[in-house]
């Protein structure tokens, strides 16, 4: 009989973005189970602090916590240089960060691109340029972007994160293919989940449709064949298989992880 593939990350350094949290807080959650030493990066201090002790419970190796603002290029420099003066080589990056506000694509002002695209893609290029000689030096790297199932089907309402969205999808494909051996990126598509984010966004569309949230959100639950939203924790579970050893031959995807609301192949 085969062996299961390994998922175990003892050794490794995990660097999570945006884990205060949402999707960010459960990503790191499930990687600490694999043992990994957690570091978890946000605006937001006191939640970190919070979560510290969830990830030692969960089993990381370590848990560390820094406080960037990723709209801030100096900013995230000071942020790679403080993670690798206390683990070493990041050998894992999650690229997550909250979304841009709700609202038609036509009602948008050219600045309001430039702060998106700042957060998430500059953001994330500058730490992936960081952190990826360290990774190839020691034959192994794992970069998941948590984006949106907008990189496929463009969402009402949320003009600047689609156009957004769609940069980050091609970004990440393009470098899957100039990425060293043993160093993969992916992204993850979370369909409606039940986030903080979420609950923002029902109550900003209820706003500017004059409906209200729960119409909202009954309207979405309508996709989903599950019936429900998903689960942070569901979604963790996802990234923590994608950062495993196990994962060493999924290079280059996007994958949804969306309860089945997507129409497309």
């Amino acid at each position: 009989m085969s062996k299961l593939l390994p998922l175990s990350l003892d050794g490794k350094n995990v660097l999570v973005c945006g884990a205060s949290a949402g999707i960010g807080r459960a990503a790191a959650i499930a990687i600490a189970s694999l043992g990994a030493t957690v570091c978890v990066a946000a605006r937001r201090k006191e939640r970190l602090e919070t979560l510290l002790p969830e990830l030692e419970t969960a089993g990381a190796a370590g848990a560390h916590a820094f406080t960037v603002d990723l709209e801030d290029s100096a900013a995230i420099d000071e942020l790679v240089t403080a993670v690798q003066q206390t683990v070493g080589t990041v050998h894992v990056l999650i690229n997550n960060a909250g979304g841009p506000p709700a609202g038609p694509l036509l009602q948008a002002d050219s600045s309001a691109f430039l702060v998106a695209f700042q957060r998430h893609l500059f953001a994330s290029h500058q730490l992936v340029k960081a952190l990826v000689p360290g990774m190839e030096a020691d034959a192994y790297g794992r970069i998941v972007n948590i984006i949106s199932t907008s990189v496929r089907e463009p969402i009402p309402n949320l003009g600047v994160s689609n156009t957004l969205r769609a940069a980050m999808g091609g970004w990440s494909k393009t470098l899957s293919r100039e990425l060293p051996a043993n160093v993969t990126i992916n992204n993850l598509l979370p369909g409606f989940t039940d986030t903080e984010r979420l609950s923002s966004l029902a109550d900003a569309i209820a706003t500017r449709t004059g409906t209200t949230p729960e119409q909202v959100h009954s309207n979405w639950l309508a996709q989903v064949p599950e019936g429900r939203l998903g689960k942070p924790e569901e979604l963790g579970a996802v990234i923590a298989f994608l950062v495993s050893p196990a994962a060493a031959y999924v290079r280059g995807v996007s994958l949804a992880v969306d309860g089945g609301r997507m129409k497309s192949i």
